[in-house]
């Protein structure tokens, strides 16, 4: 039985739930489930299901085939546009991508949540030893008026979710696992019996939001006799909808770094040229206001989340034409997500995104000394003098590299989109109790991300290894946040742009391969961090003061949140740019006294701001 995620990840809210009374052993509960699931009628080799989906503003078929054995299985979906497919082969997870690219997802939480769904399928919880998974009892639990016997199960390299079982009944109802540290709730209902084992006729993914209901029903299944192993290892992949003009080897484009992200001029169905952001922790989109530039049709209600507490809704459309200096790629799915949204943050015209689809196909390389980005065709790339060559493991979109803080090993991604330096997970951060160890600091807003801002204790850290590289002492960020990307448990911190500008950055996603190669020139505004004591975004006619750190220069000032910074030294805010005047606080000199006029309710005031390195005090 499928727990389908065609497109991004969902989030189900699920509350807890009074404990009514103790139920049977695990052993007997998953007996009778055995019994009322139809016993040795699931005795088959494998299991073919095909269910009718509907959900996200999106309609379609999905297929899966489960090896009854092994749990090994395949799936994939025609959903409007979207069209894919994922599978665990009893070793690797894998999924073939809406642009048709194929790569083992062994990051992240993603080879976990295989293995789930791989014990799920071939319910090997039936086996004597609940194939190998632990089980603990939570005893029966009360909801909508029904009595459920509830399991917490981890499987052997999955991770633990609980199944809940009607107590009347012994049939499944529901699974509630954790995906990006929040709970997701599959519910199981309608069953019918197939060759005299029974099953769920329909599922209902919810993520507490109704707009986001997921809905499959099932069309059709059928028991198989035992299928080969190849057919649930990753599909042979052709992929042949990129070029470079000329046959050429590559093609260089300049970017500019705004924010510590990238910006270079890309080209849509003809039209442009369009500032699009380059971000390794991001796929290929447009904004709205892009999507109806171009005249192209967007289908789809879908949650996309991030960074940040909060969440956007994305659709989907097709692209005849991207063209990237003399590269093109052909014919493909972009998503429509309201990063516009962002520009007042940004302080640039957001218009799209470049990112998975596109570094899939070609090797990259980011010359952050130059400020130039290179697109080289795979066959044409040599390794020999890209630098240090550091495995990297695919979760979802983003790339992950083993690397180590202060010691201590971990699952790190490799974010391009990050202007920060280190940001390290809030449960990492718990674990290892590093905010007790930290000696001096700031607590402050630390970015922003779709999902609104995000927070964290800022200070210089302990040494971050990657490989045989070292950062003596790299900018930290110890996140606070309790949802959104910087909550994920499974993932140790990202790496940003603050720590990639010292390098030139080489991508060969094909071979699961990134390589540092230190910049030659002098790294500009390198190791800085804000000194003014707020965030501030643009407004139409000055900058806002969005976020004040308690006890900073801007509080201690007397600034205060929702303020509007209409002119600094004299000069105009609408006359500078957001970026330059972040940067001017990052890199002036403490002690440096800033004249701010600064309105607020009607009244126009002038503020005196005096710099600080915020770092080097105790914390709060």
């Amino acid at each position: 039985m499928s727990s389908f995620r065609p497109l991004l990840i969902l989030i189900a809210a699920a509350s807890a739930l009074p404990l009514v009374a103790q139920a049977a052993t695990p052993t007997a509960i998953l007996r009778a489930n055995k019994r009322a699931m139809g016993g040795a009628d699931w005795d088959h080799a494998a299991l073919k299901t095909q269910y009718a989906y509907s959900g996200e503003g999106l309609t379609g078929k999905t297929e899966e085939i489960d090896d009854l054995k092994t749990g090994a299985f395949v799936e994939s979906y025609e959903l409007g546009p979207a069209k894919g497919a994922d599978g665990y082969d009893g070793h690797d997870a894998w999924a073939q991508d809406l642009s048709g690219t194929v790569t083992l997802q062994n990051g992240g939480e993603q080879k976990a949540l295989a293995v789930n769904q791989a014990y799920r399928a071939a319910n090997l919880w039936w086996q004597p030893d609940f194939g190998g998974a632990s089980i603990e009892d939570l005893g029966q639990r009360s909801k909508d008026a029904k009595l459920y016997d509830v399991l917490k199960i981890t499987p052997k390299g999955g991770i633990s979710f609980t199944a809940w079982f009607d107590a009347k009944t012994h049939l499944l109802a529901r699974i509630i696992e954790l995906r990006d540290g929040r709970p997701t709730t599959t519910r199981f209902s309608d069953y019918e019996t197939v060759d005299g084992a029974r099953m769920p006729k329909k599922v209902h993914i919810s993520n507490g939001d109704a707009k986001y209901d997921q809905h499959e029903t099932l069309i059709k299944a059928e028991f198989l006799p035992a299928q080969p192993a190849a057919r649930f290892a990753p599909p042979a992949e052709q992929v042949d909808d990129f070029s470079i003009a000329g046959g050429a080897s590559r093609t260089t484009i300049p970017f500019r770094l705004i924010n510590n992200h990238i910006y270079a001029a890309v080209k849509v169905d003809g039209k442009g040229p369009f500032m699009f952001i380059f971000d390794t922790g991001g796929v290929n989109l447009i904004t709205p206001p892009t999507a109806k530039t171009l005249g192209v049709r967007v289908t789809g209600a879908i949650q996309a989340s991030g960074a940040g507490k909060g969440h956007m809704q994305a659709g989907l459309t097709k692209i005849d034409s991207l063209r990237i200096g003399a590269a093109t790629i052909k014919s493909q799915p972009f998503i429509v997500l309201p990063l516009n949204a962002m520009s007042d943050v940004e302080g640039v015209d957001e218009t799209g995104m470049i990112g998975f689809e596109t570094f899939r196909r070609f090797v990259t390389r980011i010359d952050y000394g130059r400020h130039l980005l290179e697109l080289i065709r795979p066959s044409a790339f040599n390794p020999v003098d890209a630098g240090t060559p550091i495995p990297i493991r695919f979760n979802g979109n983003t790339i992950e590299v083993e690397a180590s803080y202060d010691g201590i090993r971990g699952n790190f991604t490799i974010d391009t989109g990050n202007r920060g330096s280190l940001d390290l997970d809030t449960p990492f951060v718990a674990k290892y109790g590093l905010r007790a160890k930290a000696q001096s600091g700031v607590e402050t807003a630390t970015g922003w991300g779709i999902g609104g801002p995000t927070f964290g204790f800022v200070m210089r850290g302990a040494p971050l290894e990657i490989g045989s590289i070292k950062i003596a002492h790299p900018i930290v960020s110890l996140s606070t946040d309790k949802s959104g990307a910087m909550a994920d448990p499974t993932v140790a911190g990202n790496i940003g742009a603050g720590i990639l500008k010292r390098f030139i950055v080489t991508l060969d996603y094909a071979h699961a391969r990134l390589y540092l190669k230190p910049v030659t020139t002098k790294v500009a505004d390198l190791d800085t961090f804000d000194e003014s004591g707020m965030w501030i975004n643009d407004g139409s006619n000055g900058f806002v003061v969005a976020n004040v750190t308690g006890g900073g220069p801007a509080q201690q000032a007397g600034i205060q949140k929702g303020d509007v910074i209409v002119a600094v030294n004299g000069k105009p805010a609408t006359s500078i740019r957001l970026y330059d005047l972040r940067k001017m606080f990052r890199d002036t000199p403490p002690g440096t006294v800033e004249e701010l006029s600064v309105e607020r309710d009607g009244a126009r005031r002038t503020i005196a701001l005096t710099l600080a390195d915020m770092l080097s005090r105790h914390g709060p």
